[in-house]
């Protein structure tokens, strides 16, 4: 589990491709600096498994759903990505709950920069929807933020977020324009309660019979 509070800028080195999988690199010092074989790292949203590491980074290996899912299908070194260690028991809870299971993909429409802060409008595809709410929260390359605003139907659906300068500073936020894609986890409160409902009428009939 993570939080969302991004740890530190890491950046793509390596990246080896096989038919249906890949094994990427990524120097993360912060990161791995009390890693062990087998933990979890949010890269940009997406949790890997770390299965080699050293001072500089870690390896991990990424399975073709994840490829299919996420903005990490076309990754190339030198990418910058946004890294975040595991949650500890105990930890202060900075962002929300994010699990690094992410829903898909997300297109950067329009940038808007204000004073001291910076919109982002992005794509919200009919199946994610239902999940994205205004003043909910939404992960974004493995960001916590909040919804700032909703719009459009099901089927062109839009949500913003407001970016302060440190976001920007801090995550890779800060380097994206408009055509990007992006990964999106919506919240996990939300994807619960559109299983509740989905499965309302087979438990109303199971109860009643």
């Amino acid at each position: 589990m993570f939080t969302g509070i991004i740890e530190e800028l890491g950046e793509v080195t390596a990246v080896e491709r096989t038919d249906d999988a890949a094994r990427i690199t990524v120097r993360g010092p912060l990161a791995v600096s009390d890693a062990r074989h087998g933990d979890s790292i949010s890269v940009s949203g997406v949790c890997l498994t770390v299965i080699d590491k050293d001072a500089e980074g870690f390896t991990a290996d990424v399975m073709a759903e994840t490829l299919a899912m996420s903005t990490l299908d076309g990754v190339q070194p030198g990418r910058r990505v946004n890294l975040e260690r595991a949650a500890q028991v105990g930890d202060r809870l900075g962002g929300h709950i994010v699990q690094g299971h992410i829903d898909g993909t997300s297109t950067i429409l329009a940038i808007t920069d204000g004073s001291a802060w910076r919109v982002v409008r992005l794509s919200l595809d009919p199946e994610h929807a239902p999940l994205v709410a205004r003043k909910g929260s939404i992960a974004i390359d493995g960001v916590s933020l909040t919804v700032s605003e909703v719009g459009g139907g099901r089927e062109d659906g839009w949500f913003e977020v407001s970016l302060i300068p440190e976001t920007l500073a801090a995550t890779t936020l800060g380097d994206r324009a408009v055509g990007d894609r992006v990964n999106i986890e919506t919240d996990i409160l939300a994807r619960h309660v559109e299983r509740m409902l989905a499965l309302e009428p087979a438990l109303s009939e199971r109860s009643s019979s």
